[in-house]
């Protein structure tokens, strides 16, 4: 076992490697939701990118400082399509965020607002895999998670079963930024296992498990026009 995860057990991990070099490396699209210095939902997220290259998959993490609020400035922002072209990238995305007033980060929520409804009547987000994970501040809370998987849906994304929140964030990573061994640990490895298996079997087969009799039966020029209409 690498020393770059020296929590995890060798004996205990089935080979995935195999099942993903037969195309390419599931690409993971990984967000976090705050800018602190020492955010725990970033260094959450950076824990779980770890996971995912030793599962066989390509990971990449968002940074959100400095992206402007949703509509305060045009699409062609530089961090705006940094996201855009992450979004489009990704066959699966990690969402974590922090809990706040028992709901998701307002820095967390822009990043989803940003992401576009629609590209020539398609949705980007559409028949992606993806994982929900939250940190708290005090006591073990599902708030977030439950409102990433609201999200989630809506986008038309697959959310895998498993989730992660981690209660007392600041107890479980070490001055290092490293998480420490615990129950807590060891399902977020349970989770990015999953989502790398969900991803893999889910590869090529999105367009065809998405497709609708509604919208084969709707141009892309009136879907367009539906999406984007002023006022319903």
């Amino acid at each position: 076992m690498s020393e770059h995860l020296p929590n995890l057990d060798p004996s205990l991990f089935e080979d995935l490697h195999a099942s993903t070099l037969d195309n390419h490396k599931p690409r993971i699209l990984l967000l976090y939701g705050s800018t602190r210095q020492r955010s725990f939902s970033r260094l959450l997220v950076e824990e779980a990118a770890r996971l995912l290259e030793h599962f066989g998959a390509e990971a990449r993490i968002f940074n959100p400082s400095g992206l402007p609020l949703p509509d305060d400035v045009p699409v062609e922002h530089p961090k705006v399509q940094e996201l855009r072209d992450l979004v489009l990238w990704s066959e699966g995305q990690v969402w974590c965020s922090p809990e706040r007033h028992g709901s998701m980060s307002a820095v967390f929520k822009a990043q989803i607002d940003w992401m576009p409804l629609e590209l020539g009547a398609v949705r980007p987000t559409q028949g992606k895999t993806l994982a929900v994970m939250q940190v708290c501040g005090g006591s073990q809370s599902f708030n977030v998670v439950n409102q990433l998987r609201v999200l989630g849906r809506w986008m038309r994304m697959f959310t895998i079963p498993n989730q992660s929140s981690v209660p007392k964030a600041y107890m479980e990573f070490d001055d290092t930024g490293r998480m420490k061994p615990s129950p807590f640990y060891d399902r977020v490895v349970d989770v990015m296992e999953e989502l790398v298996k969900f991803t893999v079997l889910l590869r090529d087969r999105q367009a065809f498990l998405v497709d609708r009799y509604s919208e084969r039966k709707e141009t892309a020029e009136q879907l367009m026009d539906r999406v984007n209409q002023r006022s319903i």
